[in-house]
């Protein structure tokens, strides 16, 4: 594949309406670059945080930003994974997950900060290459997740704005 490859944004035909609000976060005309951009300006973030910044919750119950980073994590990577069985003609439905069991259960409040940004960047970088492997045709083709349909790029877009969504919570509530 070209690595000029430009992934336009999904029209509205090709995800549920649960994710317009991500997608539109997006600033990006281009996939690849917006996820590689977001991910080199969060670790700059990250790396000016101290601990009791990352371990602060605004209100009772709420995610810490240790915790909210675990959890942009794992939804990348279950979105990932499920471009991937889309992209491999997989029609079998997916389900969704429980994001508060997911956060319950990653321990991110026990990591150390560098070791989740070395994972979130291990994440992120096997995912732009995962993305950057497929043609139009595999973008296109689409699948059920979470009962609704969406399509490879959509889920690519949905990453790249569930990540710049939770960062602007982190700006406006925790910073």
């Amino acid at each position: 594949m070209s690595t000029n490859l430009i992934i336009a944004r999904p029209s509205a035909e090709e995800y549920p309406e649960w994710v317009t609000g991500y997608i539109a976060t997006v600033q990006s005309e281009n996939l690849l670059e917006a996820l590689q951009a977001s991910h080199d300006h969060n670790l700059s973030q990250i790396q000016t945080l101290n601990e009791e910044q990352l371990t602060y919750r605004y209100e009772p119950g709420k995610w810490t930003i240790k915790e909210v980073l675990g959890h942009i994590i794992d939804t990348e990577r279950i979105m990932a994974y499920r471009a991937l069985r889309f992209a491999r003609k997989d029609k079998t439905p997916l389900p969704g997950f429980d994001q508060d069991l997911f956060v319950e259960n990653a321990q991110t409040q026990q990591r150390d900060i560098q070791a989740i940004m070395k994972e979130y960047s291990a994440v992120r970088q096997a995912n732009i290459e995962l993305f950057r492997s497929f043609n139009e045709e595999t973008l296109a083709q689409s699948g059920t997740a979470n009962d609704r349909q969406i399509s490879v790029r959509a889920l690519g877009y949905t990453i790249a704005g569930h990540e710049t969504h939770h960062w602007n919570i982190i700006k406006e509530r925790y910073l």
